[in-house]
């Protein structure tokens, strides 16, 4: 399995997914604003695994500090929180992991440093466990969904790569071939960033799953040419009707799936699931540097002094969708319902106090 992200006596290890698939290089960050700058500019990508590097910051942050107690230990540690914070807007996990480090701190906080320092490590590595156990009972729901044979159509990257590792919508394409079903994939390019064919692909190929490559604007041609039997993609944030923030271009697949009335699913963890959210209008999305439009490898592509927009994420409507596939189960719509049905009991961490 790939690893995408551990956690080390010097740091936190991490593939410097920029460089893929020409250069496999693992960088160890030392501190947390290492951390945060890795998860700002794309060394690490993908809503599930910025959660597990904001909660593995955190904990990296706290054991860089020495002798502080009492409130300049709490002020610290929400400096630390703040700046993983600040890194990427959309995703959601990346706030869900901060809450989680946080109530940990804040039920152990009296305790030596030390302590604190242990407990804070130990929930960072439970988070990145948790989560290729959830990818696993993911992919388990969602196989079903797929057919015995047939051509699996995907936009950027949600699999190992963008988790701790088996991935989302990947997962389930695994956990189908696993399974002895016949699933080829084809890969949306996914400008600007080129996720679908830097990671996606060099994913698949590893796994020997077999995929080809397309350019976004070539995903409507194969449907209508009937080579595609459903779509599957990832999900940054999900609203709490259903409403689906993915990478840009991901509402352009929904409408056309929707129009060849090819299932579109959605596969994503519980902690991407916004309750909070009422709907998709609510999601802030995340603008990055219109350079990455202007250029592609480094070298610019359009008229010196040309204007580009580049908003990372847009917002697929939940009557769009043709199911969300959780670690809990698959929710159909009415999505206020069936997610609401599948959310677990909050329940407090495991600390005595």
């Amino acid at each position: 399995m790939i690893r995408t992200i551990d956690w080390t006596d010097q740091g936190v290890s991490m593939i410097d997914q920029r460089l893929l698939p020409n250069e496999e290089v693992y960088n160890v960050y030392r501190t947390h604003e290492q951390v945060a700058d890795a998860i700002r500019t794309m060394v690490i990508r993908g809503a599930p695994a910025i959660g597990v590097a904001a909660a593995m910051g955190i904990a990296l942050g706290v054991k860089n500090l020495h002798g502080v107690s009492g409130p300049d230990l709490e002020e610290r540690f929400e400096q630390i929180c703040e700046a993983l914070r600040r890194t990427r807007p959309t995703a959601v996990n990346l706030f869900w992991a901060i809450e989680r480090m946080r109530e940990i701190f804040r039920r152990a906080k009296d305790r030596p440093l030390p302590e604190i320092k242990n407990l804070l490590r130990e929930e960072a590595l439970q988070i990145h466990r948790d989560d290729i156990e959830i990818n696993r009972r993911m992919g388990e729901h969602g196989q079903i969904l797929l057919p015995d044979a047939g051509t699996v159509l995907t936009h950027c990257n949600a699999g190992a790569l963008a988790t701790a590792g088996f991935g989302t919508a990947l997962g389930v394409i695994r956990a189908a071939v696993n399974s002895g079903k016949s699933i080829r994939v084809l890969a949306d390019e996914t400008r600007p960033f080129l996720q679908g064919a830097r990671l996606t692909t060099w994913e698949l190929m590893k796994d020997n799953i077999p995929v080809t490559l397309i350019t976004d604007n070539m995903a409507g041609h194969f449907m209508h040419s009937g080579k595609v039997q459903a779509v599957i993609v990832g999900a940054d944030r999900i609203a709490a009707n259903g409403d689906v923030a993915n990478k840009i271009g991901t509402y352009s697949v929904a409408v056309l799936a929707r129009v060849h009335s090819i299932p579109f699913y959605v596969a994503a963890p519980m902690s991407t699931i916004d309750f909070a959210t009422p709907n998709g209008a609510e999601i802030p999305i995340e603008q990055r540097n219109p350079a990455e439009v202007l250029e592609l490898g480094g070298k610019i592509i359009a008229p010196e002094d040309a204007q580009a927009f580049n908003p990372a994420f847009d917002v697929t409507p939940a009557e769009y969708v043709s199911a969300i596939i959780t670690e809990n189960g698959v929710a159909r719509a009415p999505y206020q319902d069936s997610l609401l049905a599948l959310k677990e009991p909050v329940t407090e961490p495991t600390i005595d106090e």
